[in-house]
C-alpha cells in the first residue's frame, strides 16, 4: 500500500525564476496586478490564504523565467512590504531578500493633492519614504503625506 505524505509540495519546484513569498493575503491581488501576470507568457502559480507560521495567512506567487527589476521590487514594496523575494536557478535558491522601500520613489505613485504641480504639469513624480514600517511617504513637491493605504501607482 502506498501512502501520501502531507508534506509533500503541492506546486512543482521552480527550475528558474522569481518567488515572491509572505505577501499579507489582501495585498496579494495588489501584486498580481503590479506585475501584469494576466499578460505573462511564463508559468506562473499563485497561492492565496497560505498558511504561515510567521503571519498566520500569506499569498505566494512563482513566476518561471522572470527576474524582477529594482522598479518593480520597488512597487512591490509600496503594497507587500515585508515580502520576501527569493531568485531560484536550476532548482536552487541563490538569492533571498526581503523587498525594502528607496529613500526616494520616482514616477511611481501618484500624489493625491488635486493641487500638486505634477498633477498640473507633465512631470515626473518625487516621494521621499518617511516612514518605511507602515509606509508612508511624503511628495517632495507639495510635501502632502501619503500613507499605504492611499497610495495610487501610475
Amino acid at each position: 500500500m502506498t501512502t501520501i505524505k502531507n508534506e509533500e509540495l503541492a506546486v512543482a519546484a521552480l527550475q528558474n525564476g522569481t518567488v515572491i513569498d509572505h505577501i499579507p493575503t489582501e495585498s496579494l491581488f495588489k501584486v498580481v496586478d503590479l506585475l501584469g501576470i494576466s499578460k505573462m507568457k511564463s508559468s506562473v502559480t499563485i497561492g492565496f490564504n497560505l498558511n504561515s507560521k510567521k503571519c498566520g495567512k500569506k499569498g505566494i506567487i512563482k513566476v518561471a523565467d522572470v527576474f524582477l527589476h529594482e522598479d518593480t521590487l520597488n512597487r512591490i514594496a509600496l503594497v507587500a512590504p515585508n515580502a520576501k523575494i527569493n531568485i531560484i536557478r536550476d532548482y536552487k535558491v541563490v538569492d533571498k531578500h526581503t523587498v525594502s522601500l528607496p529613500d526616494d520613489i520616482y514616477g511611481i505613485v501618484k500624489c493625491n493633492n488635486p493641487k500638486c504641480i505634477t498633477n498640473n504639469e507633465p512631470m515626473r513624480t518625487h516621494f521621499h519614504v518617511i516612514d518605511r514600517e507602515n509606509v508612508v511617504l511624503k511628495c517632495h513637491y507639495c510635501e502632502r503625506a501619503v500613507e499605504k493605504d492611499d497610495i495610487v501607482l501610475e
